[in-house]
């Protein structure tokens, strides 16, 4: 089968939907692989990257009668009558925004796979390019902020004065949220962030924010508080009260609250811009949607007359070019290996798979969207099983073993007992009890360190470091024995708790 690689025709556009690296593992899977002239350019590949990739370079008339098309925007009016009948396109294409770009795209006769719709699970993580690109588009927007900053991020202490450092606001703590946090505290920014799901506390922590608790009696479960819930009129007030708060202290404020297929809501009224300190800057990561600011104006930097800086960027992605083709290029890429089975080309869409029938919009020219929701809740999966059934087996099939083991323990002593000295059967005596209360020490140990096989090891290692102690004295051998074993275990231990230092390390920041 042929892939082809068009190039984008949008102006704000430098993305490309396959790399050099890309096109060489497509190359393996058995495809041939089309690039149409300078597609990559903007994104630092050019031609002969491609060629010494193993692709074939081709005119714009060429690329579109293909097998698979790979793109990154939905296609123009002009290249979707380009498509030949029963090829897969393959690209953003936001079906619930583009009912008539889907109805335009049926009538060619082609299958369609949105790169939007990948589902929020587990196994569809290396296909995920909307959390791809919403890294980068954090990543960028602290760049940008960084740029129309007239300060630094960074506190310092210099011969000339003292420099405080910036105050940033994150609202929205998902992927791009998180990124932009991240990038925020490498430069030296104070962070506080806000998110509506109580969930991601702890990740804004280990970021090194300080995660902005809302004063609102109401409690949003796990359930409620997806992106795609609807937020009571009374929360969205509570919110605005603490923003109003927030943004007068506040220096840099990104904002990421969007819910897919809908109105992005007004978190930065033109009240609270009036009153941020001059020099202020705002990012409005949510402007495709129609913004988190109001004041915000697509694909624009404004200043607002007391100074304020807002930026309405939508192409945040685009502005790291290389970096973002790479990484959608490697999502489409781990897409055509789900899809494509073997190393003989050759493609089929198994609709039986979440994954695939989430992504399908169109199967050759029959709309086949929305597909049926997946089950993401852990409690929605199981919530037909009989815990009570399912606990009861397993604890007489417990109670089997446990009597089975202390049955043969008997046998064992009665036998030992016919055929062994008194002193012998003494000291087998104290090491059935020894064992038996080790083990119900050892497995009691709280897991204090990072890891419970860490903390189950050091409570071992303890255990025979007393021993030890309680051997020495005896003779010169065992004595050697016994500081063998104490120094060995001492190690251990030391080692172990210096280990969960390091790990516990890598979840700091700042």
């Amino acid at each position: 089968m042929l892939i082809g690689i068009p190039k984008e025709k949008s102006s704000n556009e430098s993305r490309v939907a396959a790399t050099p690296m890309t096109v060489k593992k497509l190359i393996n899977l058995g495809f041939s692989v089309y690039v149409e002239s300078h597609a990559g350019k903007k994104a630092n590949f050019n031609d002969q990257d491609y060629i010494n990739s193993g692709a074939n370079i081709t005119n714009s008339q060429v690329i579109w009668q293909v097998d698979i098309i790979l793109k990154i925007n939905p296609p123009e009016d002009q290249e979707i009558l380009l498509i030949k009948k029963g090829s897969i396109l393959i690209s953003f294409i936001w079906p619930s925004q583009n009912k008539s770009l889907i109805t335009k795209l049926a009538a060619q006769e082609i299958t369609v796979i949105a790169m939007d719709a990948v589902p929020r699970i587990s196994r569809a993580q290396s296909l995920d390019a909307l959390s791809s690109m919403s890294n980068i588009a954090g990543y960028r927007a602290i760049v940008e902020a960084a740029y129309e900053f007239d300060r630094f991020f960074g506190g310092q202490i210099t011969a000339a004065g003292k420099v405080f450092p910036a105050k940033v606001l994150v609202i929205g703590a998902g992927v791009a949220g998180l990124a932009a946090i991240s990038a925020a505290k490498n430069m030296g920014a104070i962070v506080k962030a806000f998110d509506n799901r109580i969930e991601v506390k702890e990740q804004i922590q280990s970021l090194g924010a300080e995660f902005l608790e809302l004063d609102f009696p109401g409690k949003i479960n796990s359930e409620d508080s997806r992106y795609t819930s609807i937020i009571s009129k009374d929360f969205i007030e509570a919110e605005i009260k603490l923003f109003s708060y927030q943004s007068k202290e506040s220096d840099i404020i990104i904002t990421t609250a969007l819910i897919p297929g809908r109105k992005a809501p007004i978190l930065i009224t033109e009240e609270m811009v009036l009153n941020m300190k001059k020099g202020s800057v705002i990012v409005d990561l949510a402007i495709q949607s129609g913004g988190n600011c109001s004041l915000t104006i697509i694909d624009q930097i404004i200043t607002t007359n007391n100074g304020i800086k807002i930026i309405g960027y939508t192409d945040f992605a685009s502005r790291l070019a290389n970096q973002s083709s790479q990484l959608y290029a490697t999502n489409v890429f781990n897409l055509i290996k789900l899809i494509c089975k073997g190393n003989d080309g050759l493609v089929k869409l198994n609709f039986n798979d979440v994954v695939i029938r989430s992504i399908t919009v169109i199967d050759n020219g029959k709309i086949i969207w929305p597909a049926p929701p997946v089950p993401v809740s852990e409690k929605s999966q199981v919530k037909n099983v009989n815990y009570k059934k399912y606990n009861k087996i397993e604890n007489k099939s417990c109670d089997i073993y446990k009597y089975i083991f202390i049955t043969l323990l008997s046998l064992l002593f009665i036998v030992l007992s016919d055929n062994f000295s008194r002193e012998f059967l003494s000291h087998i005596t104290i090491f059935m009890l020894s064992c038996i209360v080790g083990y119900c020490i050892v497995w009691n140990v709280n897991h204090a360190l990072h890891t419970p096989l860490i903390s189950v090891t050091n409570a071992i290692s303890g255990i025979f470091i007393i021993g030890s102690i309680l051997q020495t004295g005896i003779n010169y051998l065992i004595d050697i024995i016994a500081f063998i074993t104490i120094l060995l275990c001492s190690i251990n231990i030391f080692g172990g708790f210096y280990v969960t230092h390091r790990m516990l390390k890598m979840f700091r920041r700042g």
